[in-house]
């Protein structure tokens, strides 16, 4: 098995990955969705579930808009992470996750990618990438499962090394836990350099 990680500066581009990922094939267990949350706009309501993910059991043209990412998407959970703060979460990552942080043991998102064969420098750049705002999608899939998986993210992801090298620019190393969340303002500005 491979792990197939990829970035997405939008949620929606993010979800739209999903979609084409179960269209593909990749089936729903094999694939995790996490994106931050800071800002709420993924719970308004403060219930803890993805707005967008309540409004498809309940709304036609919200199920229609998840298309074929409403069964993993309905999923979507909160969790906080140390050092990113509130995320919305679905898929075996973040079960992963949540049962390391609910042990007490280190590395929350960090040691699920590692501990699923991501290097350890990219799982530190895509904890980075969740954390200014941006959605990962990651992918466990067999070799043949996974060179699709690859083609999929790399329509509308970013690599690892790309995003690296444009923090590292700014001073960044490594991903700090131990670090505070980014504020709504700070969230929005971190989100508006990596998009058009």
């Amino acid at each position: 098995m491979r792990t197939v990680s990829r970035l997405f500066d939008s949620y929606e581009e993010a979800r739209q990955a999903v979609t084409d990922l179960k269209s593909a094939g990749i089936p729903e267990s094999d694939i995790s969705i996490v994106a931050n949350n800071v800002d709420r706009s993924h719970d308004r309501d403060g219930d803890g579930v993805d707005d967008r993910a309540e409004g498809a059991g309940t709304g036609a043209g919200v199920g229609a808009t998840l298309g074929g990412a409403a069964g993993l998407l309905t999923g979507l959970g909160m969790l906080a992470i140390p050092g990113v703060g509130p995320v919305v979460a679905a898929g075996w990552l973040a079960s992963t996750a949540l049962g390391a942080l609910a042990g007490g043991a280190a590395g929350g998102v960090i040691g699920a990618l590692t501990q699923a064969g991501v290097d350890e420098e990219d799982a530190h750049v895509y904890a980075e990438g969740v954390r200014r705002g941006g959605t990962l999608v990651t992918v466990r899939a067999d070799q043949d499962a996974a060179a699709r998986a690859d083609g999929i993210l790399d329509r509308s992801g970013v690599a690892a090394s790309a995003r690296r090298d444009a923090y590292r620019e700014g001073g960044w190393s490594r991903f700090d836990e131990a670090g505070a969340p980014l504020s709504r303002e700070q969230l929005e500005a971190e989100r508006k350099r990596y998009t058009l």
